[in-house]
């Protein structure tokens, strides 16, 4: 919406925009999921109800909008238009009104003359008007949401304005942490990205981040020369001709980007490069996984907050337990418009070690378990030993399924592990209920 340039008309079918806006848009788990990261971008809304106001102020708090810079303002529609009269317009404008059809359109007219070139507008409006909204689509206005709106409804609008429709969606950062040091948070991490990168036919990117220390490269039989260390000094010069040359491929799927794994250096890692680096990543595949170490940051808190799903893995004993609840409170602190983590209990039925039942640790963290991994020292260590993954050593190990069954509910595709685990006889059976 710009004096400068002509109107977008998108291509909406009106009716179905408004009464999607109207019933509150699709499930939260498939807003979520729309609701992708914003660029760094300058956001000014205006708004009228204090309900408004409240998910306006939640959404800017949110780790999709962390990047983007958000005021929010009092009066609506009318406030937007006297402001911008003798200041310029940032990259988008939120504004809300309680204005009828005409007087709404006449205002959005007058503001429309005050509008830099590039500046999209989204409007909240209290009239469900088919009319209206074919009007605001006419004047270039990117999205109509009808009040009162949830924040994940403003993300998913916004985030639909930044996302070109052509371009591959950008990719999902999973982010693996253990409640304690060698609770086996790397293991689960390697195998559920391989699970992942085998059963969906997707590309995984596997990113470790223990530098010093990690077990990337040993797990996959790799021994590689340069990796993520080389992007993290750098970042501003990770491109996708660079990452191509940096990542390790494992598979026709899968690629590592390795840790270094030498002493003889220093690793002092930003914050700031974890974002670009990760961002660089996602841009490029589907599903970013992230092997954080055992040690507790301002880079490893940003990249546990801002990852599309999070998994805690622990053993089943006291200092597992605390240290997952003190992670667990973090992240409902600080992500208020995401699903739990998912949370693994590891080494499950270790002998001669006293443990805390399965239910009491669930109960005292009020989590239900991802997945719960019996101890099984044979296949793990063989399969490390070989420079393999469970399922590809033996499988029938009991951790198979528990494993893929976490893959598939973080990339949301809980229906391929049923397929997957149907019974070679299943289609007699299904003949011969039809004979009966």
């Amino acid at each position: 919406m710009s004096r400068h340039a002509q109107p977008q008309i998108l291509e909406v079918p009106a009716d179905a925009a408004v009464a999607e806006a109207s019933s509150g848009g699709s499930s939260a788990e498939a807003l979520q999921m729309r609701a992708r990261p914003i660029p760094r971008i300058s956001i000014q809304a205006f708004a009228e109800d204090a309900r408004t106001v409240e998910a306006l102020e939640s959404a800017a708090e949110d780790r999709r909008l962390a990047k983007a810079h958000v005021s929010i303002h009092l009066g609506g529609l009318q406030a937007a238009v006297a402001h911008y009269a003798s200041n310029p317009t940032p990259g988008l404008i939120v504004v809300e009104s309680t204005l009828d059809r005409r007087a709404m359109v006449a205002e959005l007219d007058r503001l429309a003359q005050s509008c830099d070139a590039g500046t999209k507008v989204i409007v909240i409006g209290h009239v469900n008007d088919v009319l209206l909204y074919r009007e605001l689509l006419k004047r270039g206005v990117g999205e109509y949401l009808i009040a009162p709106v949830a924040p994940l409804n403003v993300m998913e609008s916004i985030s639909s304005l930044y996302t070109d429709p052509q371009s591959d969606p950008v990719g999902n950062v999973l982010a693996f942490i253990g409640a304690k040091g060698g609770v086996g948070s790397s293991t689960v991490c390697h195998n559920v990205s391989w699970t992942m990168s085998e059963a969906l036919k997707t590309n995984v990117v596997i990113a470790d981040l223990d530098l010093a220390f990690g077990t990337t490269g040993l797990d996959f039989n790799q021994d590689p020369v340069q990796g993520i260390a080389e992007a993290l000094a750098s970042p501003e010069r990770l491109d996708e001709v660079l990452l191509d040359r940096l990542l390790t491929k494992c598979s026709e799927h899968l690629s590592i980007f390795a840790a270094p794994v030498v002493l003889d250096r220093d690793y002092e890692i930003s914050a700031d490069a974890c974002d670009h680096v990760l961002d660089v990543v996602r841009q490029n595949v589907p599903f970013v996984t992230v092997d954080l170490p055992h040690t507790w940051t301002a880079w490893t808190k940003r990249v546990l907050l801002g990852a599309d799903e999070v998994v805690i893995t622990a053993a089943p004993d006291l200092a597992n337990l605390r240290n997952a609840k003190s992670v667990l409170d973090l992240l409902r602190q600080s992500r208020h418009h995401d699903g739990p983590p998912h949370l693994v209990l590891n080494m499950v039925g270790m002998p001669k070690r006293p443990e805390i039942t399965v239910k009491e640790f669930c109960q005292n963290l009020d989590l239900k378990p991802g997945a719960v991994i019996e101890f099984d020292a044979e296949s793990f260590g063989q399969a490390a030993n070989n420079g393999q993954m469970v399922e590809e050593l033996n499988k029938k190990s009991k951790a198979v399924q528990p494993i893929r069954e976490l893959a598939m509910a973080l990339a949301h595709r809980k229906g391929v592990v049923a397929q997957q685990a149907r019974s070679p006889l299943a289609p007699l059976l299904e003949k011969l209920k039809l004979k009966l």
